[in-house]
């Protein structure tokens, strides 16, 4: 049986013998009316919860939209046409919008990363197209779990605020999308800390919102910056958009959600010995930071003792320099006690791993160096084969192997 993985922005592939072969878990075959911007559209003229947005801006408003960095794979050049064909409509000139790339606690974009995103005709228009600043940021009160809403200060002082994002499960979130955008997307360095650190409760896990306190900060930031609508989009596996939400922050929001279940919520009935697992490829393999997001999801696919082949370019590195120091020098239990006693972000994603390398062992096939796919706990291999033959030869001739080609967006569920 021969398979091909999204690596990058290419494939790689590898063959599988029958009696190994336990399954491919992909997301469920759904049929949908629209897809693309003409669905962005159908959604714009049927609202969730709120007027539509032509209805809801004026004329002489200062209009901001926050939309995802290139870490995303959000498709803003799609989405944003039609937002802004819809505020046009309204009488909002080009010169009255901002488009703000939320950038988290990741690095800023390069002028050609911008052009992506946005699009050509957007970025050569009179909109001015900015990158978030961690500390540019303006306090605006406190969440109950001692979180402050800090966001990014053209944010904070615009006169309307649309949210775009894509919804995708996360790994202590619940699920991405919603008012993600501005928590963590365009918040401080000290709010996006407090608000990462409850990722250590039990509540903080895939597929969880109402009692998931991470998500539970970005909800309730909304109750001190009013969030006048969202654009939120599920892509299907070749990132194509296949749903769109529009409307009111929550309300949009967890429409978007339980179309994601329907899709992406894998049902399998044991657990394997051997994963060989894809983030889904560019961006989503753009760095061991994201593709961490892969590992979250498949260690619920294998059993204890097991081995996730984690089948990703990562051609940028670790992505940040807190998880890069702390994957280099710190082992998995050190992780794990520090990050109790004393939470850091960029840490904290160092510690889901460690919390990985618990259980199973990881495989690695990447553009890094063995020396440090090494140094970081992880076994290198220059081919899915060799680490699928290794991985055989160490569980037994009769291991069972499960695929998950999209695992940085499908969650196996027992």
């Amino acid at each position: 049986m021969r398979f091909q993985l999204k690596y990058g922005k290419g494939f790689l592939e590898f063959e599988l013998k029958e009696k190994n072969y336990m399954g491919l878990l992909k997301s469920n075959e759904m049929e949908f009316d629209f897809k693309g911007e003409e669905e962005v559209k159908r959604s714009l003229k049927n609202p969730i919860g709120t007027k539509r947005l032509k209805e809801i801006v004026k004329p002489g408003e200062k209009i901001v939209i926050v939309t995802s960095d290139i870490t995303r794979p959000m498709p803003s050049q799609i989405v944003l046409p039609p937002v802004m064909e819809e505020l046009s409509k309204a009488g909002i000139p080009q010169e009255d919008i901002t488009v703000v790339l939320a950038l988290g606690s990741h690095r800023k974009h390069s002028e050609e990363e911008k052009k992506l995103l946005v699009g050509d005709d957007i970025y050569k228009s009179t909109i001015e197209i900015i990158d978030s600043d961690m500390d540019r940021c303006v306090n605006l009160g406190m969440c109950k779990n001692g979180t402050p809403v800090d966001i990014f200060e053209p944010v904070a002082k615009a006169d309307r605020i649309i949210c775009m994002g894509n919804i995708e499960y996360h790994y202590f979130a619940g699920y991405s999308g919603g008012a993600k955008a501005l928590m963590p997307g365009v918040s401080s360095y000290e709010a996006i800390q407090a608000n990462h650190a409850n990722m250590v409760k039990k509540e903080a896990y895939a597929g969880n919102l109402d009692t998931n306190p991470v998500r539970q900060d970005i909800d309730e930031t909304g109750h001190y910056i009013n969030i006048d609508f969202i654009v939120n989009v599920v892509l299907n596996n070749k990132k194509e958009i296949v749903k769109a939400v529009s409307g009111h922050y929550i309300d949009a929001h967890r429409e978007g959600c339980k179309l994601l279940d329907k899709m992406y919520g894998v049902r399998i009935e044991k657990k394997a010995d051997i994963a060989i697992v894809s983030p889904g490829g560019f961006p989503k393999d753009i760095n061991i930071y994201q593709a961490q997001k892969a590992l979250d999801n498949a260690k619920h696919a294998v059993g204890e003792r097991g081995i996730i082949i984690l089948v990703a370019s990562a051609r940028e590195g670790f992505g940040e320099r807190t998880f890069e120091d702390w994957m280099l020098n710190k082992k998995p239990k050190e992780m794990l006690t520090e990050i109790q006693e004393n939470f850091k972000l960029g840490g904290h994603k160092a510690a889901a791993i460690a919390m990985v390398l618990e259980k199973m062992k990881i495989f690695m096939v990447s553009d890094l160096e063995d020396e440090l796919v090494r140094k970081i706990n992880f076994s290198p291999y220059p081919t899915i084969q060799d680490a699928l033959n290794a991985a055989i030869k160490q569980l037994g001739e009769d291991a069972q192997v499960l695929i998950l080609p999209d695992a940085g967006s499908t969650l196996p569920i027992v």
